[in-house]
């Protein structure tokens, strides 16, 4: 497939001409005319570029990457991961915020249908744009349980379980990665328990305050999944070979 083609698909799949965000959304590093194997990743790392290039990858698409608001120098750690790129015949494309509100491939997207949530419906403004997924669960389900769908859904232990709120999740609202400062956001809107990646100690209190639910399942592992249901997407329409590379960091 023409390198220029996958990425004029992605631009318009994933509407990142549309949707506002400080990542510099779209082809990063150039690569090769033609492309075959997709690699596919969370962040933009040099182990992850490594890994893309031993297998023989000739596009790389991460969620986090390398460039994002203000101009950067290519040197140190920058210089070496753009190098290997390079060397490696390997383009790099990234989605930042685009990935995560996707209605069908998007990090919250596959949350909500792992989570078991039904008649979700958008909510969370962030950029000018909506960036969570809320829905019901019928019948609800005691927290625990619903931290047990979580652990299955991402494949990693939940990393901080706050049960401030009722006992039997309800109404839950789901925002991949480093969404706790969108907490009064998610109270506002009803739920009675919020899904989220990275815990903060900032916000611990208002979860409290609010008589709120929070289940961390980790930053990385919350948007693992819609990079890997991207990959899944493109074999799938266009046949290419794709491979997911997980670099956990833990957190």
């Amino acid at each position: 497939m023409r390198r220029d083609e996958l990425v004029a698909y992605l631009d318009e799949y994933l509407r990142v001409r549309e949707i506002r965000d400080n990542s510099q959304n779209g082809l990063q590093v150039e690569g090769p005319e033609e492309v075959a194997k997709v690699a596919c990743a969370v962040d933009a790392c040099q182990a992850v570029f490594e890994q893309a290039v031993a297998a023989g990858a000739q596009c790389l698409i991460v969620h986090h990457g390398l460039f994002w608001e203000k101009p950067v120098r290519l040197v140190g750690p920058l210089f070496r991961r753009v190098q290997t790129l390079i060397a490696g015949a390997c383009a790099l494309y990234a989605v930042h915020l685009p990935l995560d509100v996707h209605p069908e491939v998007g990090n919250n997207a596959e949350l909500a249908r792992l989570l078991g949530l039904q008649e979700t419906a958008p909510f969370g403004e962030y950029h000018g744009g909506v960036v969570g997924l809320g829905g019901r669960l019928a019948p609800p389900v005691p927290l625990s349980e619903l931290a047990e769908r979580l652990e299955r859904a991402t494949g990693q232990p939940v990393l901080r379980m706050l049960a401030y709120g009722p006992a039997q999740a309800s109404r839950v609202g789901c925002i991949s990665g480093g969404a706790a400062f969108l907490i009064d956001q998610v109270a506002q809107a009803g739920f009675d328990t919020f899904v989220t990646g990275e815990p903060s100690h900032s916000f611990h209190h208002h979860a409290a305050e609010y008589g709120l639910n929070i289940l961390f399942g980790g930053h990385y592992a919350t948007e693992t999944l819609g990079i890997r249901a991207l990959a899944r997407h493109l074999s799938d329409r266009f046949g290419l070979e794709t491979v997911f590379l997980d670099v956990p960091t833990g957190l």
